[in-house]
């Protein structure tokens, strides 16, 4: 295949991949492809002319989302063959911690700071998380000392606070500096890019105010900014807590949240595009919890570590498994006992979806802080009256399924249709509110105990639900016994 038909294949997979595309997941597939296709070519002159083609026709920030499908070997054949060092910084702060590894593990200590070198402290800070301690040191120390002393100011917060989310790159100036000094400031810091507001200081440096980006442009530059400043409505501290600043920001929609220590002296600036990254964050963890693994999946990991990290959570899971399977065998020899196993699976897979329901919903409205204090009783009022409803609908309807099939001839027990149907119908009913409650008071214990509600979604609470609801099928299978005997 000569040089110039290839090319025109290329550009005829363009037309039909990219032409029309609405959508992102469509975008990446199509891009996928064409990376795929590329390193299928048989010399390696025609795959890195392939890949240097689609590397300078697209945006660094769908190529960081698409190489995360490629072998790890692959992903730094595309970061080499981007068009500039811009187009890197890009990719490298879109692209996920496996590809960032990877290419770590390739690149030498003097282009890491390159780098880093250009890139926001945040984003900086965030990235070197993914490298060694001892590498972390010396790509500090080639670093320029007043970047290096601002990443590690951040470093020193909590993953998970205010601190580590903010910026320490913006700008703030006295009350009485003019409109045209501030636009001069700006020009002569392009590496700040935090220009959305413009922060107002007291002369002792105690926040003050703020100044929207339009005010600048719209109003003469002799005025002073303290004729145009707005007040401070909302500032966290940089030990505040990442769920209070996601709370904050997307419920006030402020595109810059102030963060201030003890005497309220500006200290970093919370961007709403670092909210956004925060909540991925929480929303990932989230569903790992509910999931049941603490597992942050890398394909660096060995196999061990990561059956490690899964097992502690099925282990209690096998427990109540075990503690079943026990009292099954236990009262196998029991009159009453006799039709019981055959309807276990029905009520602990109908009460298990009920109260992973109710678990779920109140997790979620805990997240989003739809649910505050004050109206959490109320909650659990409407959770346990709408389990009461689905218990007592679904009863009956079960209770008269098994009841009808039964006098058909399809179940072959030793008691009669009625008594059959109403211990099915009860043991069903008593389930589904066992599991209405276990998922309706579990978030709430969780959160006194200082625990992520998330887990009440997860294995431990499906656990005891399947136990807890197989006991009073029991209960009430003994009970329905005595009675029609």
């Amino acid at each position: 295949m000569d040089r110039k038909n290839h090319e025109t294949d290329l550009e005829e997979e363009d037309s039909l991949h990219l032409h029309g595309m609405d959508s992102t997941g469509q975008l990446d597939d199509a891009l996928n492809e064409k990376l795929e296709t590329a390193f299928d070519q048989p010399t390696a002159q025609i795959l890195l002319h392939d890949i240097a083609k689609i590397a300078s026709e697209h945006d660094p920030i769908d190529l960081a989302y698409a190489v995360t499908r490629l072998p790890p070997g692959a992903r730094i054949v595309v970061y080499e063959n981007l068009p500039d060092l811009n187009a890197k910084i890009i990719f490298m702060i879109n692209t996920g911690n496996n590809t960032r590894t990877a290419i770590f593990r390739q690149i030498d200590d003097q282009e890491i700071r390159s780098l880093i070198g250009r890139m926001p402290p945040d984003e900086a800070v965030s990235i070197l998380d993914d490298m060694s301690d001892r590498r972390l040191k010396r790509v500090l120390d080639l670093l320029e000392p007043k970047k290096a002393v601002r990443i590690r100011e951040l470093q020193k917060h909590d993953r998970h606070s205010a601190g580590r989310l903010m910026t320490n790159e913006f700008f703030a100036f006295s009350m009485n500096t003019t409109i045209g000094e501030v636009a001069t400031a700006i020009r002569n810091n392009p590496g700040i890019e935090l220009t959305r507001r413009i922060f107002v200081l007291t002369d002792d440096g105690e926040l003050a105010g703020y100044v929207p980006e339009r005010n600048l442009i719209i109003n003469p530059q002799y005025v002073p900014l303290r004729q145009v400043m707005r007040p401070i409505l909302h500032k966290v501290t940089a030990d505040a807590s990442r769920d209070e600043v996601v709370d904050l920001v997307s419920r006030y929609e402020i595109p810059a949240l102030p963060v201030v220590d003890k005497y309220n002296r500006l200290v970093g600036v919370i961007t709403y595009e670092d909210v956004v990254e925060a909540m991925e964050d929480i929303a990932d963890e989230t569903i790992a919890t509910i999931a049941g693994t603490a597992e942050d999946v890398s394909e660096h990991d060995p196999v061990l570590k990561r059956f490690m990290w899964r097992a502690p959570w099925l282990l209690v899971t096998l427990a109540a498994g075990l503690v079943t399977s026990t009292a099954l065998t236990y009262f196998n020899d029991r009159i009453w006992f006799a039709i019981v196993p055959f309807f276990v699976p029905l009520i602990n897979m109908m009460s298990g979806n009920v109260g992973l329901q109710c678990s779920t919903i109140l997790v979620r409205r805990l997240y989003t802080g739809e649910l505050s204090p004050g109206s959490r009783r109320e909650a659990i009022m409407k959770e346990l009256g709408i389990g009461l409803l689905i218990g007592t609908a679904f009863g009956i309807i079960c209770g008269l399924i098994v009841y009808t099939l039964s006098n058909l001839g399809f179940h072959h027990a030793d008691k009669s249709a009625l008594a059959l149907g109403v211990t099915v119908g009860l043991g069903l009913l008593g389930a589904c509110m066992t599991a209405t409650t276990l998922g309706t008071f579990s978030p709430f214990l969780f959160i006194r105990l200082r625990i992520d509600p998330a887990v009440a979604a997860g294995p431990i609470v499906t656990a005891f639900n399947d136990v807890l609801s197989t006991f009073v099928f029991f209960f009430v299978a003994r009970l329905v016994n005595s009675f029609f005997n």
